[in-house]
């Protein structure tokens, strides 16, 4: 099915399993323990890897001495590029999974070292012992900022009528500079592969977002047949976009298993998570907003410098500031710095998340100056068409005002004080702060296979993965509305790549995206049924486990037959998201406490509404955004990866000190959403959620941090120090 005209009504709008709140089916299974995750599969006579990383961030490997290890305790073997056998590069991978002799990054891994056991493993591969040959690296993103070149592909940077005209003449201005610290995903579940070969054929049980991509970068490097290659991955601890493309962990495995001739075991281990895998880049961001004396903006300008390994990919922080609010003249600039730091790649909703930091303390800077409140300054400026093209493109849904306003209400807006330190509670100095929600929306192909058995039950099998989002359960609603079944009828097996390839999990399009090809495919499968039972399939009504026309009724087990029904099918999407500009917005809202004398900052309360199309589970929703809420607390006050400038590598590579909220950083969170339908999205009218919630909410943060004491913090976190050294000044 090509999805190239707006949907028309369609049996999803009958409501009566999708958009209703749903736990999720596979709950009880991930609670009692009986769902593996990546490091639990197991095969018989499994070997065990851990992997030893470089001790230096830039230079060569001058000797690798494995003797020690291969002699100690139950060692099997050691994999160095120096056996591996030719090894090729994935396209979208920068950095080589096994390194030598060249080294790109600190902890890059050099050997795998495998054993009987786990313990065996791990106390041999500090037996490895490497030569290096030093280089001089690059580390520093503000040092190489200067001078840096447009991202890979020439960079997004735009222009608009005359910014720098425009600018000088606006009666008002905001011209600052924001920065952002290096992040981590710091999910719950470690990269983790199990590898094993039969023959020529490889399946790797792992931990990975996007199926199709892990067979297509697998084979590559390896330089086999994709067919060779399969992908298990059916849970997933969390990924947050760390797991979008393979790690070493997934090379590593396979070469070590094709070497012993048995099963290879091996997860990235948490203190190696930090260097060894991908992180979120740092940014610096010049942000200038013009207006005149009655807030409406003229000119707009904001421009980002980040960095990363050559070719890499780079944080778009300034692509939602193309989208999100009026102004006849603009401007986004884009520039990656080379830096010899582990890989940066996309963190929950890359560029937006980090480029709201930045635009969002902006736009109350802006409030402040102007006098103006900074709900009312942000619904003045609210555009119904993409501010870039014109008219002539227009969002496809935005209800960003009705987020603002609604959530305003919720949230008891009104009560704020707009002088900051005018609210005190003991030694608690309180205040509020506000910012809006946006991430683009992107659909993505996705297909999926439906088998109807002869008892009627609807099984659905599809490569798309469930991060911790609800795909399980979104998919096996879809399923049961089109079909006509209940729930429990229903089963959903995912995370296969002998499955239909679907959207896969990330940059919120999987929930959209994959319900819309699951919908595809049962079309297919009404028309199949149908036809069987000999009716017309555009009369008849699937309900109650039957196919119904006028007083006739055929179960949907008498139809499939003896041998039941398979069918597979899938959506691709047309030019829709290029003629309407589809997005998802929404409004944050916080309440925090900093202590007067200590500088500590508490959040106290956070609200928030949002627009994102139809609902699909209301309840999964709820959770995936106040997990983002969570995380955008974790960037304003926290998260900082610390680079140590002399030799290149994070400093804080462990839980203790790369911290991250917990239950007691995070008050009650009230979310609503905007009820909306966007039959330009796909056939299910839905946007992606996932990411949404992130965008904006520390921003949010921090400018109720400057609401409370008068400190107003533009470098990312907001830590005790930069607290204490503003009221200093203050």
């Amino acid at each position: 099915m090509k999805f190239d005209t707006p949907a028309t009504t369609n049996p999803i709008d009958q409501g009566k399993i999708v958009g209703r709140a749903h736990d999720r089916i596979e709950g009880p299974a991930k609670v009692s323990g009986v769902v593996p995750f990546a490091y639990e599969w197991h095969q018989p006579d499994v070997a065990y890897g851990v992997i030893h990383g470089s001790a230096i961030a830039k230079g060569r490997i001058l000797n690798i001495d494995t003797r020690d290890a291969e002699a100690a305790p139950g060692v099997l073997g050691v994999v160095t590029y120096l056996n591996a056998g030719p090894l090729k590069k994935a396209r979208a991978i920068k950095t080589s999974l096994l390194a030598g002799p060249e080294i790109e990054h600190f902890d890059q891994a050099i050997a795998l070292v495998v054993a009987e056991s786990f313990e065996q493993a791990r106390d041999a591969a500090t037996l490895v012992r490497v030569d290096y040959d030093r280089a001089p690296g690059k580390y520093d993103l503000a040092a190489e900022k200067d001078g840096a070149p447009p991202p890979p592909g020439g960079g997004p940077d735009t222009a608009v009528g005359d910014f720098a005209g425009g600018f000088a003449a606006a009666a008002v201005t905001v011209d600052q500079t924001y920065t952002t610290p290096d992040q981590s995903h710091a999910m719950m579940e470690p990269q983790a592969t199990l590898a094993a070969w039969e023959g020529d054929k490889l399946t790797v049980w792992t931990s990975n977002q996007m199926i199709a991509w892990a067979v297509r970068d697998t084979a590559a490097i390896l330089g086999i047949e994709k067919a060779n290659v399969r992908v298990v991955s059916p849970y997933i601890g969390g990924g947050f976009g760390s797991k979008l493309w393979i790690r070493s962990d997934v090379l590593l495995a396979a070469l070590a298993a094709r070497q012993l001739k048995r099963p290879v075991k091996v997860a990235i281990m948490r203190s190696q998570l930090y260097n060894n895998t991908s992180h979120r880049s740092a940014t610096i961001q010049r942000v200038r907003l013009g207006a005149g004396k009655d807030g409406r903006i003229d000119a707009i300008g904001h421009e980002v410098w980040a960095g990363n390994l050559p070719g890499g990919s780079f944080e778009g922080a300034a692509m939602q500031t193309r989208l999100l609010y009026r102004g006849e003249h603009r401007m986004t600039s884009h520039r990656q710095a080379h830096l010899d730091l582990p890989e940066a790649a996309a963190m929950r909703a890359p560029g937006e998340a980090v480029g709201l930091l930045a635009l969002e303390i902006a736009m109350d800077e802006l409030a402040e100056k102007l006098g103006m409140d900074p709900v009312q300054l942000r619904i003045l400026n609210d555009v119904q068409y993409d501010p870039e093209k014109g008219p002539e493109r227009p969002f496809s849904s935005r209800k960003l005002v009705e987020c603002l306003t609604i959530g305003a209400e919720r949230f008891g807006w009104s009560r704020r004080k707009p002088k900051p330190g005018q609210v005190r509670d003991g030694r608690w100095q309180i205040g509020m702060g506000m910012a809006v929600a946006f991430r683009d929306n992107v659909a993505m192909a996705s297909a999926a296979r439906i088998i109807v058995d002869g008892k009627g039950r609807v099984t659905v099998q599809t490569d798309m993965t469930d991060i911790g989002t609800g795909s399980y359960t979104v998919i096996a609603q879809t399923a049961a509305e089109m079909m006509g079944v209940p729930m429990d009828r229903v089963k959903v097996e995912l995370g296969d790549s002998s499955f239909p390839v679907s959207a896969g999990s990330g940059g919120q399009w999987g929930g959209n995206s994959a319900t819309a090809g699951v919908y595809s495919a049962c079309v297919a499968m009404r028309n199949a049924l149908a036809q069987k039972a000999g009716v017309n399939a555009e009369e008849a009504v699937f309900e109650d486990g039957y196919i119904k026309v006028g007083k006739r009724r055929v179960s949907l087990g008498d139809a499939a037959g003896r041998d039941g029904v398979s069918i597979e099918d899938g959506i691709t999407f047309g030019d829709l998201g290029k003629r309407f500009a589809l997005s998802t917005f929404g409004a944050h809202f916080c309440e925090v406490g900093v202590d007067n004398i200590t500088g500590e900052i508490r959040v106290r309360r956070m609200g928030g509404a949002f627009a994102a199309g139809r609902i699909l589970n209301p309840k999964s929703a709820r959770s995936q955004v106040i997990g983002a809420m969570t995380m955008g607390v974790g960037a304003a006050l926290m998260e900082e990866l610390v680079v140590d400038k002399r030799f290149g590598y994070f400093v804080n590579h462990d839980m203790a000190e790369y911290q991250v909220p917990v239950h007691a950083d995070i008050p009650h969170q009230d979310v609503f959403f905007v009820e909306e339908l966007d039959d330009k999205s796909s056939p299910m009218k839905a946007k992606g959620v996932g990411e949404l919630g992130i965008c904006g909410a520390g921003a949010a943060v921090a400018n109720a941090v400057y609401n409370a004491c008068g400190v107003r913090i533009r470098d990312y976190p907001l830590t005790l120090d930069k607290v204490l050294a503003g009221m200093t000044t203050a």
